[in-house]
């Protein structure tokens, strides 16, 4: 039964492995595309910010109130633009933080996987030495018993 035990034991460690590094390439994955996207946002707030420096030299030379319009418009629509690609970092984080938990339960369950084997070998182990301990214990027994009768038998020979 212990036998048996240790092979379940052994195929259920296979698994929760399996299912440890699947959650550890998820994790990089998701890390890969926070980054993407804050890369996005980073680009987007760079380019929002250069628009803005280039409007305002010309703002100085001719400022026409048309060209104002389409300005603020288009700076409008660009901090929507930021503000959507900053929940999506935000997104990306919580499905990071989210991958990163699943990874911790995923090498917890491996870990105590393993400690209920080590667990089971010592207990095994132990069962095992108290075994050749008692067989051990048993034949001193037998060989004492049997040098006292061979010894009675001498004295009783010298006796008589």
């Amino acid at each position: 039964m212990s036998r048996q035990l240790l092979k379940t034991l052994a195929l259920a460690i296979e698994l929760a492995e399996r299912r440890r590094d699947a959650a550890s390439q998820a994790l990089g994955q998701a890390q890969q595309r926070r980054v993407a996207a804050e890369q996005q946002l980073e680009q987007l707030s760079g380019y929002a910010h250069e628009t803005e420096q280039r409007w305002e030299s010309q703002a100085r030379i001719s400022a026409l109130p048309e060209l104002m319009l389409h300005h603020h418009r288009f700076m409008a629509r660009l901090d929507e633009a930021i503000a959507m690609q900053r929940r999506a970092v935000a997104e990306q984080l919580r499905r990071e933080d989210v991958a990163r938990q699943a990874l911790l339960q995923a090498e917890l369950r491996v870990a105590t996987l393993r400690q209920a084997v080590r667990r089971k070998e010592e207990a095994m182990a132990l069962v095992q030495n108290r075994r050749e301990q008692r067989q051990t214990d048993e034949t001193a027994a037998v060989r004492h018993a049997m040098t006292l009768r061979i010894q009675a038998e001498e004295e009783e020979h010298h006796e008589r």
